[in-house]
Formats: structure tokens, C-alpha cells, sequence
């Protein structure tokens, strides 16, 4: 029985060994600057490590193989995969002259965006260990982050670039390196403070559909054949739209919950948590 523990904790290490082959691989260019294909296949990677960071999880819970081992593991991981992998890439795309303002900057964007994505999977650990075993504050949980996930923050942090350096931008709607290193910062800096904010997002647990499992497979299939088809073709596309229209969705329903005002019960699940984190 104890070969099954160690499932999720290969699928982990998977994901991790994703992230980490990006950082080896990026370390290995001669100069720096800005590389589609480098993006590209650094995108893919991420895109499996995503995958892996949920299938780790589905199984660990499918199997009743929960452990503290798997719960540290799998936080580490995210840190690397998630919260480091999207720094360096930025900072290595970037041609920019050491001792310069705006690479100051640049390394400051991704610094703060390092640094909160650590912040934020810690706040995330704490609030598991605290609800755990209260089946209402656990199901609430399961419902909503509060906090970019880090993950939904890398995959975004990661689209932008890879969208900037795509050819179709690049003969479009062409962007210098300095507009580009200085966008990129700012998304860095975005991102950082929506991992740390007390802002709900949606998750994909709280989506139920009930229809036939004949529709359900055939929408199943017919949504996959796009999808795969947009990352062969339109990847680039792809990966900005959907992840930056979740971080949309999510800002576009809180301020629905801010203008609605906490009497009336328009999207309660979405009411930004007190700040009292730091208190306790």
C-alpha cells in the first residue's frame, strides 16, 4: 500500500523538474535577449507543470495519500516552478545594461513578484492548517482563493512575455525593448500584489454542470480538440487570453461585491477578506 504515497510525490517532482529545466536551460544562453522560441517552449513546460501541480493534488485526495511530506513538497515546488521560473525568464528576455535605471526596475519587478508569490503560498499553508478538520470553513475554501493563485499569477506573468515576443506582435504592433522591459516590470509588480491582496478568485471546484455525461463528453471533446489545436497554432494567444480573463473575471465580480456593499447578498462568496493576517 505505501507505493501509492509515493504517486502524487512523483507527479510533484515531475512538475518541479519542469520548472527547474527552465532555470537550467535559461542559464545555459551565452547572451541575453529577447527569444521566442526560448518563451515558447518555456510556456509549454509551465503549461505541463500547471497540469501537475493539479493532478498531484486530485490524486493525493483520490488516493487518501494527504501527508506533510507531500503538503511541504508540493509548496516548494510551487515556489520554484511558479514563483522563481517567471523572474528569471522575464529578466533573461530582457536586453538590458547592468547599472542602469531600468534595469533597477526590471530586477525590482521581479523580485516583488518572487517574493509575494513565496508570501502568498505561506498565507495559503496557514490558512489550510487553521481550517482544517471544520468541514464549513474547508468547503468555503474550496470555493474561492484568496489571492491570485500562484500558479493562474505565473501563467500569466509568463503569457504577456511570450505575447510581446510572438511574431504576429512583433510585425503588428511592434514594441522596443524599452517599452517591453518596462511593461513586463509593471505586470510583475501587478501580479505581486494580487498574490498578497485579500481579493477572492474563483476556483475551478466551484463549477457544477449538470447535463447528460453523453453531452458532457461530447463538449469534453470538442473543447479539447480547440484547445489543442490553439496551443499548436495560436499558443501565444491562447495562453494570455485564458489567463488573463480569469484574473478579468475575478476583478470584474469583486467590484461587482464592492458596489453591491456587504447588506446585500449579490456574490457574498466574493466579499475581500479583513486583513488580519498579520495579526494573528
Amino acid at each position: 500500500m505505501r507505493r501509492v504515497y509515493l504517486l502524487p510525490n512523483i507527479v510533484t517532482a515531475f512538475g518541479l523538474a519542469c520548472g527547474l529545466f527552465i532555470i537550467f536551460k535559461i542559464n545555459l544562453l551565452q547572451t541575453a535577449g529577447g527569444d521566442y522560441e526560448l518563451v515558447h517552449i518555456s510556456a509549454l513546460l509551465l503549461l505541463i507543470a500547471v497540469i501537475a501541480d493539479f493532478m498531484d493534488g486530485a490524486l493525493a485526495r483520490a488516493l487518501h495519500a494527504e501527508s506533510a511530506f507531500g503538503f511541504v513538497f508540493d509548496t516548494l515546488a510551487d515556489a520554484i516552478s511558479f514563483g522563481v521560473v517567471p523572474s528569471v525568464l522575464l529578466l533573461k528576455t530582457l536586453s538590458l545594461e547592468q547599472g542602469t535605471s531600468l534595469s533597477f526596475f526590471a530586477i525590482t519587478g521581479a523580485m516583488i513578484y518572487s517574493l509575494c508569490g513565496v508570501v502568498r503560498l505561506v498565507r495559503f499553508n496557514v490558512r489550510s492548517t487553521e481550517v482544517k478538520g471544520n468541514k464549513e470553513l474547508t468547503a468555503a475554501e474550496k470555493k474561492h482563493f484568496t489571492g491570485l493563485p500562484i500558479p493562474a499569477s505565473a501563467a500569466a506573468a509568463v503569457s504577456i512575455n511570450f505575447f510581446l515576443l510572438s511574431p504576429w506582435v512583433q510585425r503588428w504592433l511592434p514594441v522596443s525593448d524599452t517599452h517591453r522591459a518596462i511593461a513586463l516590470s509593471c505586470v510583475m509588480i501587478i501580479l505581486g500584489y494580487l498574490m498578497v491582496c485579500r481579493l477572492k478568485f474563483p476556483s475551478l471546484k466551484m463549477l457544477h454542470f449538470r447535463i447528460p455525461s453523453f453531452h458532457l463528453a461530447l463538449v469534453t471533446v470538442i473543447s479539447a480538440i480547440f484547445i489543442l489545436y490553439g496551443i499548436l497554432y495560436f499558443y501565444s494567444f491562447i495562453l494570455v487570453f485564458v489567463s488573463w480573463a480569469y484574473i478579468a473575471i475575478a476583478l470584474v465580480l469583486s467590484l461587482i461585491r464592492l458596489i453591491a456593499g456587504k447588506k446585500s447578498k449579490t456574490l457574498e462568496d466574493f466579499e475581500p477578506e479583513p486583513d488580519d493576517f498579520v495579526n494573528n
